[in-house]
């Protein structure tokens, strides 16, 4: 009995995530293609959701064989970083059938990635390990190491338990694998912004507010869905707050570039790392704000701690 529970305790974690440095075109094809024809040999699916330039090099590569993988452009399909793990990956993982093994190729950091994306991009790839533990899955993400800077890279080698070395060389284990440092490092305090519409709520107040937030919206420039998208981002945040954040809040919007940004703060404190990158639970109701909120916001950044939780949100004007 003690030998089988040793060899259970010894077996491998049957997820893999691989970090792909690449420095040119050709690097990045040797590193991506061959892993998409492996899994196709294989009768596994696999899918491939990189920047549109990328993924047109790797649909180009693949001839006729492009046919049997799911393409997306990350670009649109990741531009919230948030959003990745339930709209695109596990979205994908979870339409297979059981007894196969998933193969994707994610590329959610490229050299355009704002400083205001980017902390949402680090703890993305941290938590992917923890949101596909046990799962037999591989996921494997390029970094291009000739354009992105070297503290990019350094944290692709926390969040990656193995990295594939540009060039030809041996794939190894990062001596660097730290998750959940990666997380707790990127919980960054969010500013208050002073020249923000400020709207303080509890419960009986909610309907207002989000009337309140529409016309801020509108009158900051944003129309049609846009628009609909941050009164139901304004209208589940304020809800969550009520519910599990204290009772009450406030709620803060103003203009920035190109963008209307939203965000809540309340006292509560989130300690699950993973809420609002679960796909939903079939027959089991609630628990869904954050999620919906990843899902149509352009961006958007969490900060918890002692003191109370914030959720900002970012939408395109």
């Amino acid at each position: 009995m003690r030998a089988a529970a040793e060899q259970a305790e010894a077996a491998p974690e049957p997820f893999a995530h691989p970090a792909l440095f690449y420095r040119d075109e050709r690097e990045y094809l040797d590193g991506t293609v061959p892993f998409v024809r492996e899994a196709l040999a294989a009768g596994d699916p696999v899918a491939v959701a990189v920047p549109g330039d990328r993924l047109r090099l790797i649909r180009d590569a693949l001839g006729d064989d492009a046919r049997a993988v799911r393409l997306l452009d990350m670009r649109e399909a990741g531009r919230n970083p948030g959003r990745i793990i339930p709209g695109v990956l596990r979205s994908f993982a979870d339409a297979q059938p059981d007894g196969r093994r998933v193969r994707i190729i994610g590329e959610p950091i490229w050299a355009g990635r704002s400083a205001a994306e980017y902390p949402a991009c680090a703890q993305h790839e941290a938590l992917i390990n923890a949101a596909f533990r046990g799962r037999t899955v591989t996921i494997l993400c390029p970094y291009d190491a000739g354009n992105l800077p070297e503290p990019v890279l350094a944290d692709a080698r926390a969040t990656h338990p193995v990295v594939l070395p540009a060039g030809s060389g041996p794939a190894r284990d990062s001596a660097a694998y730290a998750p959940d440092a990666v997380v707790a490092r990127y919980n960054e305090p969010l500013p208050l912004v002073p020249d923000a519409l400020t709207l303080p709520f509890a419960a009986e107040s909610l309907t207002r507010v989000r009337h309140l937030t529409t016309d801020e919206g509108r009158r900051l420039g944003l129309t049609g869905v846009t628009l609909e998208d941050l009164a139901l981002a304004a209208a589940e945040l304020t809800t969550n707050s009520v519910v599990h954040g204290g009772g009450a809040g406030v709620l803060r919007v103003w203009g920035e570039g190109g963008h209307v940004l939203c965000e809540v703060r309340d006292r509560g404190r989130l300690t699950d790392p993973l809420a609002g990158r679960r796909p939903p639970v079939r027959g089991r109701s609630g628990g869904r704000g954050l999620l919906l909120v990843n899902l149509i916001a352009d961006l958007v950044r969490m900060h918890t701690g002692d003191e109370g939780t914030t959720v900002r949100c970012w939408f395109a004007r």
